[in-house]
This record gives structure tokens, C-alpha cells and sequence, in this order.
């Protein structure tokens, strides 16, 4: 019933496309450029609810209260403690290897302000796992959502995240002002 709701506001009502799909895999690391505003958020869940895939997010322990816990939870949320050693990364490998099937949707630029370079977290993560990074634009000015093939880190990590990099380059978030 969602996915038809997500469907008509999303695609005719508010005239969005979605370009390309999420792959039929059980685990994988969504990484989202640009991240500018919370709107990217209902965006996101309204992507995740047309394509039918089941893609989690994370967000820290303490935004998983007792009122708020359920809600998060219900939306495909995930806590974690950032504080340990290793932080976020290692709390999200724990969370994949804990999951026989677990798909998480991740900003590389960690921030909703201008950023110059990406966050790596979401290419260890993946580089850790042995699994793909499947990159998510997000483009308001052409209001057009282009999932990319999936792609595998490899042992030059340096090439590796210039590629993501100019892959994400030039699209425009909701405050354009922020966009990568």
C-alpha cells in the first residue's frame, strides 16, 4: 500500500524519476550525495519504499529513546554506539555480520553542510565486508534519483574514492548551495 502511495506522490504528484535499480543482493552499502537538508531523508524512504528493497539507516544510540526507539526502528532504523573503539564503522560491520541480509543507506559527506571531501567510513565498511557500494545521487534540479552500478573497492583505495568522488560531482542538492 506504501510503495503505491510512495509511487504516485513521489513519481507523478511531485514528478521525480528514479533511474537504474538496487541490486537483488543481501548485503550491500548505499552511499547518498548529496546530502544537504532533512528532506533528503523522506526522500530516501520514499526511494527505498518504490524499489521494494528493504535498506536500513543507522543513527546514534541516544536518538533511540523509548518514545522515539520504536518509530526509528519501524522505519528500518538501526542504533549504534559511536563511542567504542573503531566508532561507527566497526558498530556497522558488527550489525552486518550479526545480519544474514542487511542493506544500510549512508551520507559519505557525514554533514548537511558544504563539504570538500567525502567521509570513508561507507568505503571501509564495504572494503571490510567484501561487499559492493551501490552510489545514490540525488539530483533536485533535475528532480531525478540515479541509483550507479555497483561498485567494489579494490587495493588502491586512493583511485578507488577519486573515482566515487567525480562519480558523485555535480549534482545538486536541495540547498544547491551545499551540494558536493
Amino acid at each position: 500500500m506504501f510503495r503505491l502511495f510512495s509511487k504516485v506522490i513521489f513519481l507523478r504528484v511531485l514528478g521525480w524519476n528514479i533511474q537504474g535499480s538496487f541490486p537483488k543482493l543481501l548485503k550491500y552499502v548505499v552511499a547518498v550525495v548529496p546530502h544537504t537538508s532533512w528532506i533528503d531523508f523522506f526522500v530516501g524512504l520514499m526511494v527505498r519504499s518504490i524499489s521494494g528493497e528493504q535498506i536500513n539507516f543507522v543513527g546514534k544510540k541516544e536518538l533511540f529513546t523509548p518514545y522515539l526507539g520504536w518509530f526509528f526502528r519501524l522505519l528500518g532504523g538501526t542504533p549504534i554506539d559511536r563511542s567504542g573503539p573503531g566508532g561507527s564503522v566497526e558498530s556497522i560491520v558488527t550489525i552486518f555480520r550479526e545480519n544474514k541480509k542487511f542493506r544500510i543507506a549512508l551520507a559519505p559527506e557525514g554533514t548537511r553542510q558544504k563539504v570538500q571531501n567525502l567521509k570513508t567510513g561507507y568505503y571501509h565498511i564495504a572494503k571490510q565486508l567484501k561487499i559492493p557500494i551501490v552510489p545514490v545521487s540525488f539530483d533536485y534540479r533535475s528532480k531525478k534519483i540515479i541509483i550507479h552500478p555497483n561498485f567494489y573497492t579494490t587495493n588502491d583505495e586512493s583511485r578507488d574514492l577519486k573515482k566515487l568522488e567525480v562519480l558523485f560531482k555535480g549534482f545538486v542538492g536541495f540547498s544547491k548551495e551545499k551540494s558536493f
